[in-house]
C-alpha cells in the first residue's frame, strides 16, 4: 500500500469479513436489508457516522468562523430535548452543541462492539466530534477515531477513502447516509436513511439482527451483489 494507514492505532483482527454495496443499488440494498436481515456477510465493521459537505476554509479569508452544521449541511439550532450539550469553542467564542441520540443506538453501538471492529469516520471537526464521541461511546466501542484532517476534499465534498485504513478493502465496509462521503468506495458501503428528530425511528435496532448475520458469513461483495438485487 502507498499511502500509510491512518489507524496504525487500531491492531489487525484474525478474522475480518466484509459487507459491500454499488452505489447505484443505494435505494435497492436499503428496501433489501430491511427485508433480509437474517442474512450475514462480514465480521469486521468499519462504521462511519455523520458528515459535512462544506467548502474548506480558504487560506486568505479572515473569517475564521465555520458554521455548526448538522449531519445534512443544516445549521445547527438549538432543541429542548438534546441529549448532550457540548460546548466548543471556536476562535475564542463558546457555542453550545445540540445532540440528539437517534432512537436505538446504544444497543446497535453495544451489539456492533461484540461483532466487530468499529471505527468512526466522520468529516467533522475533532473539536467537535470528539467530546460527541466521548459521550455516545460509553463502553470504547470505537476503538480508533478518524475525524476531518483524515478525509480527502473531492468536488466540494469531504470523502472517506477507505484505501489509506491499512485493512483490506474486500473487508472494510462503511455504514453512512451520504453517497458523498463513499464515493470512492460505493460497492464497500450500507447506506442508512439520514436522521432528524423522529424518536418512532428504528432503522438501528432493524440493523442488529442483520449484522448479527453478516458476522457469521465468509462471502464478501459477491453476497452483498446478491443483497443488492434481490
Amino acid at each position: 500500500m502507498d499511502n500509510p494507514s491512518i489507524i496504525t492505532q487500531v491492531t489487525n483482527p484474525k478474522e475480518e469479513e466484509i459487507l459491500s454495496c454499488t452505489q447505484d443499488k443505494v435505494s435497492q440494498c436499503n428496501i433489501s436489508l430491511k427485508k433480509q436481515r437474517s442474512r450475514s456477510i462480514f465480521s469486521t465493521l468499519f462504521c462511519c457516522f455523520r458528515d459535512y459537505n462544506v467548502e474548506p476554509p480558504s487560506t486568505n479569508s479572515t473569517s475564521a468562523l465555520p458554521p455548526l452544521v448538522e449531519e445534512n449541511g443544516g445549521l445547527q439550532k438549538p432543541i429542548s430535548n438534546a441529549d448532550f450539550i457540548v460546548p466548543v469553542e471556536i476562535d475564542g467564542t463558546i457555542h453550545q452543541v445540540y445532540v440528539l441520540k437517534r432512537p436505538h443506538v446504544d444497543e446497535f453501538l453495544q451489539r456492533m462492539g461484540e461483532l466487530f471492529e468499529c471505527v468512526l469516520f466522520t468529516a467533522s471537526l475533532a473539536k467537535y466530534a470528539d467530546p460527541v464521541a466521548d459521550l455516545l461511546d460509553r463502553w470504547g466501542v470505537f476503538r480508533a477515531r478518524l475525524f476531518r484532517e483524515s478525509c480527502v476534499f473531492h468536488r466540494g465534498n469531504y470523502v472517506k477513502d477507505l484505501s489509506r485504513l491499512g485493512r483490506e478493502l474486500s473487508k472494510v465496509i462503511i455504514v453512512d447516509n451520504s453517497p458523498a462521503s463513499y464515493i470512492f468506495h460505493p460497492e464497500n458501503a450500507v447506506p442508512v436513511q439520514s436522521w432528524f428528530d423522529d424518536m418512532t425511528d428504528t432503522e438501528l435496532l432493524d440493523l442488529i439482527p442483520f449484522f448479527e448475520g453478516l458476522s457469521k458469513e465468509e462471502e464478501v461483495y459477491s453476497m452483498l451483489h446478491k443483497l443488492c438485487n434481490r
